[in-house]
């Protein structure tokens, strides 16, 4: 079942600074949504008051109609599950065991883990390419392996929304594109509702359905990546001279920085 996600009236801030003031968004249900942005505006505070990580100065956020500030921590885990910008754990935790803590909202009282829980974490390590990596530590793996580490902990989760902030930090370009057709393919077969942050425009047009584009803590585009992908919207957006081109594979929107070309740079020096 696709998971509706629903800000309303909400404001998020540092102490006397509020960062996002009165915003309603609605994310569509069994879509992949990108919010992007420029640095500093928005987007990582926004995801992160959606999930609940971050404290609301006022309005609400419902998923499916419920107000997250009315649930408990592991029923709001039964409902989206969730990677933070940064995440930290324990030292000399291995792989296995990080990914198995995905499990923890479908434990009862006691917490004990089933042959079913085991199915479900070693389909999620395999799913992210790091099941040979289930006896590690996770700090004797390189950054791209600790990022799809725990990647794997929240496929493991398996709820009906999953919300990231900046997943393909970390990865190279190959490894960001399985990342993301992972994502895609977690979509196209359970109906996840996938809302994530990205900072490579040519990524979020490629793989989401829906584009919330922010500037200065409003959202000031959303709609189809092709409808919010204009030369307009990225110079007032981003201050990006650009083209935008169909993208050879995909057909939808590409955007081409016009950038100084090298001649002129080198004439400037």
């Amino acid at each position: 079942m696709s998971t509706a996600i629903t800000a309303t009236g909400l404001s998020l801030g540092y102490r006397n600074h509020h960062v996002i003031e009165n915003l309603d968004l609605v994310l569509p249900p069994g879509k992949v949504t990108a919010i992007v942005g420029p640095n500093a505006c928005g987007k990582s505070t926004l995801l992160r008051g959606l999930a609940r990580l971050h404290p609301h100065a006022a309005g609400n956020v419902t998923v499916d109609g419920q107000d997250i500030g009315a649930l408990s921590r592991k029923q709001l885990a039964r409902l989206i599950g969730v990677l933070p910008q940064s995440s930290v754990a324990p030292d000399g935790v291995r792989v296995a065991e990080l990914v198995s803590r995905g499990r923890f909202p479908h434990q009862g009282w006691f917490g004990r883990h089933s042959s079913d829980d085991d199915v479900v974490v070693m389909r999620a390590l395999e799913a992210t390419g790091v099941a040979e990596l289930a006896e590690r530590r996770l700090e004797e793996l390189s950054g791209g392996q600790r990022q799809r580490v725990w990647i794997a902990m929240v496929l493991a989760q398996e709820t009906s929304a999953v919300l990231l902030d900046e997943p393909t930090t970390y990865l190279d370009v190959t490894h960001q594109l399985e990342l993301l057709d992972l994502l895609a393919d977690l979509n196209a077969e359970r109906g996840t509702t996938v809302v994530m942050v990205l900072h490579e425009l040519n990524h979020a047009a490629r793989y989401a359905d829906h584009m919330v584009v922010m500037s200065g803590g409003r959202v000031v585009g959303e709609g189809a990546p092709g409808e919010v992908l204009t030369v307009a919207s990225v110079r007032d957006a981003f201050g990006l001279d650009a083209e935008i081109i169909p993208d050879p594979v995909t057909g939808g929107p590409l955007v081409v920085p016009r950038g100084r070309p090298r001649s002129a740079a080198i004439a400037a020096s």
